[in-house]
């Protein structure tokens, strides 16, 4: 059961109604941690539009995706871990590279010192090292990129954190980060 209260499409505001229309014509559905987050729709707002944002980057959508199972592994957070294996299952990616992710590994090249940063990036607290730059150089990131990678960490941190506060109920197969070590 949540810490935090989902908001019911009958308990919610105005804001939040608009909020969850456009999220149920995008998935179908509004996930329980958009739920969640519509207790303030301004943090609803902001973080579906800094993602929104964040898909005119260079970045495709299996990246980001990446990207979000490598920082659900390092934070440990099952919903995030469920919601985005899910999503990678429906963007054709097999299980064992699902895997591989949620522990900050790809068999791409890029993508795996892509994934490498982000998990540096949370494990260091955006503390890197220079080590770590010259690492993401060395894998082929720009300096864009580089950019990039740490932006949709971050957004990824964001929805982590609030399901680890909130405790938010899983309504995604369940995916549990402890188990995906490999």
């Amino acid at each position: 059961m949540s810490r935090l209260n989902p908001v019911s499409d009958n308990a919610a505001s105005p804001e939040a109604a608009n909020l969850f229309g456009a999220i149920k014509s995008k998935v179908g559905m509004v996930p329980n941690l958009y739920r969640v987050m519509a207790n303030e729709p301004a943090v609803l707002a902001a973080a579906l539009n800094f993602n929104d944002t964040l898909g005119e980057g260079s970045f495709d959508q299996k990246t980001r995706e990446a990207v979000a199972l490598a920082v659900a592994g390092a934070n440990t957070c099952d919903y995030c871990a469920s919601a985005h294996s899910a999503i990678s299952k429906n963007l054709k990616v097999d299980q064992t590279e699902i895997t591989a992710r949620l522990n900050g590994r790809s068999s791409d090249p890029k993508l795996n010192a892509i994934l490498k940063f982000a998990v540096a990036v949370v494990d260091k607290r955006g503390l890197v090292s220079n080590a770590d730059i010259a690492d993401a150089r060395n894998g082929g990131l720009s300096e864009g990129e580089i950019v990039e990678t740490v932006a949709v960490t971050v957004a990824n941190i964001l929805t982590n954190y609030i399901n680890h506060v909130a405790e938010t109920a899983i309504d995604f197969p369940v995916v549990r980060t402890q188990q995906q070590a490999a």
